[in-house]
């Protein structure tokens, strides 16, 4: 396993992370535990987690012997409960989520803190500033955000430079070959400029770059888009240019012997920017399917087809 320092930080991570929503296995926790144990085997040495996944207790369980040796992200931000103070990047929420996750995951500190979202109705003053008070406590390593723009992550980093405080180590955007619009212009030059780490999720947006789904199909049962709420959803998402971008990564990963969503995720860890990607799997063996990305390049060419095929201008978001 390659192991890359995030961002301009010295901790190194996995070029894989595993996050740990298991929203197919949610209710197994021993699948669950299994399936955390079986990316520590292979060498994945990054996790990430967020309170409002409802994960943390089963992720403190698989770490047990095993907590020193990974790096453990989790997030605060999301609403977790009915109250007004449920839901916010607030001093008062920061601190009492930090508390709360700590518990849950039986740790002593969080290695990498994450602001899961921009809240519009805090000053970004008094959230760096509990970040960094957390940082100073030592009960966070790093803190950083996900889901911003780039003028608010700006923001937050003249902010912390003006007042010496602990900063950002690094953004986590959604980012894949039907989303690039949201964080090619101008989230790339950023983390280059400010030697900001990215940690990327739902590099195969949420199973369309498989290969199981193609335009004018029904969606194969027991998948996310198959009935329910996502199933109108799935004929917006499975566009013209969708099915063209699966059928080139079907081509290529035929020429490769890889799967399409081996290629679509080398596709991504191709851009140095990456720092990580973020896989989400719900089995052991989903785990040994997404390690098939590493170890091997796209050619310059494959890596032109691809950019080719998946340009676009607008993001589209998958989650």
């Amino acid at each position: 396993m390659e192991y890359r320092n995030l961002g301009k930080a010295g901790v190194k991570v996995s070029p894989v992370c595993l996050g740990t929503a298991f929203r197919g296995s949610r209710n197994d926790e021993g699948l669950c535990i299994r399936t955390i144990e079986r990316a520590i085997e292979q060498g994945i040495n990054f996790i990430d987690c967020a309170n409002v996944y409802g994960t943390e207790s089963i992720v403190a369980k698989a770490l047990k012997g095993k907590r020193d040796d990974i790096v453990l992200t989790t997030k605060v931000h999301s609403r977790i409960g009915p109250g007004p103070n449920d839901r916010s990047s607030s001093r008062y929420h920061i601190m009492r989520e930090a508390e709360r996750s700590l518990k849950r995951l039986e740790v002593d500190h969080i290695d990498i803190y994450l602001l899961h979202g921009f809240d519009e109705t805090t000053p970004i003053e008094e959230t760096v500033r509990a970040m960094d008070d957390l940082a100073r406590q030592g009960k966070i390593r790093y803190f950083g955000a996900c889901n911003f723009n780039a003028w608010q992550v700006c923001e937050a980093l003249w902010k912390c430079e003006a007042w010496g405080l602990d900063s950002f180590i690094g953004i986590q955007p959604q980012y894949n070959l039907l989303n690039r619009a949201e964080v090619e212009p101008e989230l790339m030059p950023l983390c280059r400029k400010y030697g900001l780490g990215m940690m990327t999720y739902s590099p195969l947006a949420i199973g369309l770059l498989t290969g199981l789904f193609r335009r004018g199909q029904p969606p194969p049962a027991g998948t996310p888009w198959a009935g329910g709420s996502r199933s109108y959803d799935f004929e917006l998402a499975m566009s013209e240019q969708a099915d063209q971008i699966v059928q080139k990564l079907i081509y290529l990963a035929a020429t490769r012997g890889k799967t399409p969503g081996q290629v679509a995720m080398a596709w991504i860890l191709s851009h140095p920017e990456i720092t990580s990607i973020i896989i989400g799997p719900d089995r052991p063996e989903h785990v040994d399917e997404n390690l098939g990305a590493l170890g091997w390049n796209l050619s310059s060419q494959e890596r032109v087809e691809l950019d080719e095929v998946s340009r676009h201008e607008h993001p589209r978001k998958f989650a």
